[in-house]
């Protein structure tokens, strides 16, 4: 039996957008849950991923995708590209907003004949679930209100770092939900597995050596929440044979990029009252960490003995759950690092310029004073005048209590983290 549908919080940003756009193109890893959240406001659909005939139909008889009731649902537009020029057009041609709901779990090659769909096509981003979407967090420590310098509540710890280990090699996929942890992390195994031997090749037509590809997906595991350049990656893929092509790794980090397999954190640019000059390299992340933990073949018994590693993708978990978060406040998360040595793990910015700084660490009075400390620092640093105070400045943990400290930094434990 199917788990019942769980909300997610771009349902309400989706329902926003179809009432002001003609059509809205929902954009995402392959399998968080984009066909199921469209079809909760579509009243009708057509799946062309799955039906040959209709992908045809789509270029010869378009009026045979696009007839049906409204909003509908046309799942996987990027198999039949050429619906995009047509569902432009349908736009242009009047009925009002909410017409169509498109899904993609891959952006296709750049077509000079393909508009880009400027004014008629809202696209929005869905990454998978969130603690809070999957149930694993409260939610009582609200990312919005402390982007409005709003008090938060105290909150007591409610979970362990084994709790986390098994959530991080679990991932936020909603086809998980209900299945015990093997089955989990092999559903995830087996998603990257499909993307290396056959996705990427689907982007671009452009056949990949999966060896290399494994290899580079191992090397981008390695180094994940970290700022490896490219020529780290193809160092480290090359191994003993010796470095990779940069073109070749850059080219593999391009494609799976594409499919929403990686998504890099890039670097905040603020205005400085200090002489301290911000460095630029953005920090490599998965989509979800799951897919480091199956690139690496790894799980839960070894990640409980290594602490360092479990760290990094915590931190990689933590920026996941922050993407979903800060997309509901019109926001973006950033990281900070300037050539003093300074860094703070994410920077989340709104549109209209409200910002907060974020340390994120398991645990511990050592490695919280450190969090806390980096993050006055930044505070003293950032030009008040130009880019204004923080709204807020927290340190997000694994496990202990969440509450405000007497110098105004926020603990919160992420399974109290929430919109």
């Amino acid at each position: 039996m199917a788990e019942p549908y769980r909300p997610r919080i771009v349902d309400e940003e989706l329902a926003v957008r179809l009432g002001s756009a003609g059509a809205v193109l929902i954009e995402g890893p392959r399998a968080c849950g984009k066909t199921a959240t469209g079809r909760r406001q579509a009243a009708s659909e057509v799946l062309l991923d799955v039906d040959a005939g209709l992908r045809q139909a789509a270029e010869l008889e378009p009026g045979l995708v696009l007839g049906g009731p409204t909003p509908r649902l046309i799942d996987e537009w990027q198999s039949a590209p050429a619906i995009w020029n047509h569902v432009r057009r349908a736009v242009d041609m009047g009925g009002g907003p909410g017409r169509f709901v498109l899904t993609g779990s891959a952006v296709p090659p750049d077509d000079t004949t393909r508009h880009t769909g400027a004014g008629r096509v809202s696209r929005l981003p869905m990454r998978p679930m969130s603690l809070f979407e999957s149930g694993h967090s409260t939610g009582a420590m609200s990312l919005g209100a402390m982007l409005r310098s709003e008090s938060v509540p105290a909150q007591p710890g409610r979970t362990t770092v084994a709790d986390l280990v098994e959530l991080v090699c679990r991932g936020g996929w909603p086809g998980t939900i209900g299945a015990g942890a093997n089955d989990a992390q092999r559903f995830v195994r087996d998603y990257l597995e499909e993307i290396r031997r056959t996705d990427l090749r689907r982007v671009d037509g452009v056949r990949r050596d999966p060896v290399l590809v494994r290899r580079v997906l191992q090397s981008l595991a390695r180094n994940v929440a970290t700022e490896a350049a490219a020529s780290v990656i193809a160092t480290d893929a090359g191994g003993n044979a010796g470095p990779l092509h940069p073109e070749t790794v850059q080219s593999y980090l391009n494609v799976l990029e594409r499919v929403f397999v990686i998504e890099d954190q890039p670097a905040w640019s603020a205005h400085l009252r200090s002489r301290s000059r911000l460095r630029k390299s953005p920090k490599r992340h998965f989509v979800d960490p799951s897919l480091a933990v199956a690139a690496l073949r790894t799980g839960p018994d070894r990640l409980r003995t290594d602490l360092a590693s479990f760290g990094l993708l915590f931190e990689s978990l933590v920026v996941r759950d922050l993407r979903v978060y800060s997309q509901a406040h019109d926001a973006e998360v950033y990281h900070y690092r300037d050539n003093t040595g300074l860094e703070v793990d994410a920077i989340v910015e709104t549109a209209g310029g409200a910002w907060m700084g974020i340390e994120i660490k398991l645990g511990g009075e050592g490695p919280i004073e450190e969090g806390a400390s980096n993050l006055l620092k930044l505070g003293s640093r950032v030009d008040p005048d130009r880019t204004g105070p923080p709204a807020a400045l927290v340190v997000i943990t694994a496990v202990g209590h969440g509450y405000t400290r007497t110098d105004g930094v926020v603990l919160a434990p992420l399974t109290a983290l929430g919109p």
